[in-house]
């Protein structure tokens, strides 16, 4: 019985779900669309808010959209990404840009 458990909690951890990010057990590096928006606009300025987290059990910091458009200058925005890296969960940083004028 033991061994049929251990199986599969096994197959369970190698199963794949389906997720609207792409997801890594080991290493998560990815850049994705958050807002869609005009991205053919001409943008000048850029601006980037950041948020990071430890150990899966604190997270700090401030990656608003809001944020990342007063850190670039921005008032109107164009379109929206979000950068996600995030190693064996232990460290992840998360970040919004924001590119407008």
């Amino acid at each position: 019985m033991k061994k049929i458990a251990g199986l599969i909690m096994l197959a369970a951890l190698f199963t794949g779900c389906a997720t609207q990010v792409p997801i890594g057990f080991i290493l998560i590096d990815n850049t994705l669309p958050l807002q869609v928006g005009d991205a053919s606009a001409k943008s000048t300025k850029v601006g980037t808010a950041t948020s990071k987290s430890y150990i899966g059990m604190i997270a700090v910091g401030d990656s608003s959209i809001e944020t990342a458009a007063k850190n670039g200058g921005i008032t109107k925005i164009n379109h929206v990404d979000w950068k996600v890296k995030n190693v064996l969960g232990f460290i992840g940083e998360y970040t919004t840009t924001v590119y407008g004028e």
